[in-house]
């Protein structure tokens, strides 16, 4: 088996910055009450003519950048997202034109804010196998299009952005192990109904504004935090790692409280967790990418550490990727 390692990284989050004040204008909510349930300040929003492939292109072509690979050597694309351009063709597809690699598979995969551990995974799978060289893992979502800006329940969380990743055939270290679960009973904790062929757009199911995203937000908390416990100690276990060895944890960026609270069963110190969300709120499958992409730019990961990325996410999903970083 060949070894996969990361060997580039990009982001990119949009300029408009949505405020705890600027939601208090919107609905019944407080700056106040938002930290404190959820240590969000401020998101970030495209604008109407924005989509997703378009910021996702973006991160990639930062990611190829840095990886100084020519995308003409990407051979696989992968996109995790849950708000695409449009449900066909993927917007892998969209992107591997906007980037110019001419030579790759696309394709979408979805799987909630668990996406892009899930993409990554998947992604390790086709460079161990020597099935592909190089690939290219985008986590990008736009969540603010399927918002019901007068929910504070929901308004409040989410934000838009999009992080990506270069794997690659490395020597030596790279990725250690992965970790992937679902329980589908849970399903209708984090939905958006409308849209799909249950409920396929019509001026009834706009009108009952089936086409935002319904959450259950105490039973996803409490999932929350048993998930990311469960695949943390998984994909360590595997790796013959124990929780004091890993140098930074980057958990999805939903909510400080669940961070706090996963961190106190993981018993890892909270120097070691790298946290954003007070700035970009929930940027689903975008997340981790991006979390990870400013750690190593702002120099919290060098060669040699053990990065243990975990998340958890609409189906309900979750799972943990452990990576030995290599370059």
């Amino acid at each position: 088996m060949k070894r996969a390692g990361i060997i580039g990284t990009g982001s990119y989050v949009p300029e408009q910055i949505i405020t705890n004040a600027d939601l208090e204008k919107l609905v019944d909510t407080s700056d106040e009450w938002i930290k404190t349930r959820t240590g969000i300040e401020e998101r970030r929003i495209t604008d109407k003519n924005t989509a997703c492939s378009d910021i996702a292109t973006i991160a990639a072509k930062r990611a190829i950048e840095t990886a100084n690979i020519p995308p003409r050597d990407i051979d696989l694309i992968i996109v995790a997202t849950v708000t695409p351009d449009m449900n066909f063709p993927a917007t892998a597809c969209l992107i591997q034109n906007n980037i110019g690699a001419d030579k790759s598979a696309a394709f979408d995969l979805e799987a909630g804010c668990t996406g892009f551990i899930y993409a990554f995974a998947v992604a390790t799978q086709f460079i161990m196998t020597g099935a592909s060289k190089n690939a290219l893992v985008i986590g990008a979502d736009v969540l603010s299009k399927i918002m019901d800006w007068s929910d504070r329940n929901t308004c409040v969380l989410f934000g838009d952005g999009a992080g990506a990743v270069i794997l690659s055939n490395v020597e030596g270290d790279g990725v250690l192990s992965n970790y992937l679960r679902a329980d589908g009973s849970g399903g209708d904790l984090l939905y958006m109904p409308g849209g799909g062929s249950r409920n396929p757009a019509t001026g009834e199911t706009v009108k009952q504004k089936l086409h935002y995203i319904k959450m259950n937000g105490n039973e996803v908390f409490k999932f929350a935090v048993r998930a990311m416990n469960d695949a943390a100690e998984a994909v360590l276990k595997e790796a013959g790692l124990s929780v004091d060895e890993i140098d930074l944890m980057i958990p999805h960026q939903a909510n400080k409280r669940i961070v706090d609270a996963a961190a106190k069963r993981l018993d890892i110190t909270p120097e070691k967790i790298y946290v954003n969300l007070n700035r970009y709120g929930n940027m689903s499958g975008a997340s981790i990418p991006v979390a990870l992409d400013e750690a190593v730019k702002e120099g919290k990961i060098k060669k040699g550490d053990y990065i243990l990325m975990v998340g958890f996410g609409a189906g309900l999903t979750w799972g943990a990727s452990l990576v030995k970083w290599n370059y």
